[in-house]
């Protein structure tokens, strides 16, 4: 389908339309998008504020869709697209549910728990480690998310 520079900027682009729609909602702009065999078969955005549930982070909604559409709780051929590097809580799940690779736009210098903080989806003592390819986009990634708190600031 594409090049793999190419692939990670098209579905990446995806995970940001996700985060855009969480802006339209008033909910902290991270998207996700999870991809296998070249197709999106689940995409989602943050809704905690929605839901009032801590735990309706884009990441973990879209593992709950890619599992039900694949049947299985094992998504070991799956690439997942996150705007923002996933907490630990997230990181705990993709590397629960088995996820393959995982692609992220920006940093989280604060709650990353991928690179950032901690790094719990490469650990050498857990069963399954995930590839990570970080820094996609991460620019635009970034701006979403300072643009958010910016405005929000003001408003408040």
């Amino acid at each position: 389908m594409f090049e793999t520079t190419d692939a990670h900027e098209y579905f990446m682009r995806q995970a940001i339309v996700e985060a855009e729609k969480a802006v339209e909602k008033d909910e902290v702009p991270v998207g996700a998008v999870i991809v296998c065999e070249n197709r999106i078969i689940a995409r989602a955005h943050n809704q905690r504020e929605m839901l009032n549930d801590p735990t309706a982070h884009a990441e973990m909604i879209a593992i709950t869709q890619a599992a039900a559409y694949l049947q299985n709780w094992r998504l070991t051929r799956t690439t997942i697209y996150v705007t923002l590097e996933p907490c630990a809580m997230c990181a705990g799940a993709l590397v629960q549910s088995r996820v393959g690779t995982l692609v992220y736009g920006t940093v989280d210098k604060k709650a990353g728990a991928c690179s950032s903080v901690m790094n719990l989806v490469q650990e050498p003592r857990f069963n399954h480690r995930l590839e990570v390819i970080p820094n996609i986009l991460a620019n635009e990634c970034k701006c979403l998310l300072q643009k958010f708190f910016l405005e929000n600031c003001r408003t408040k």
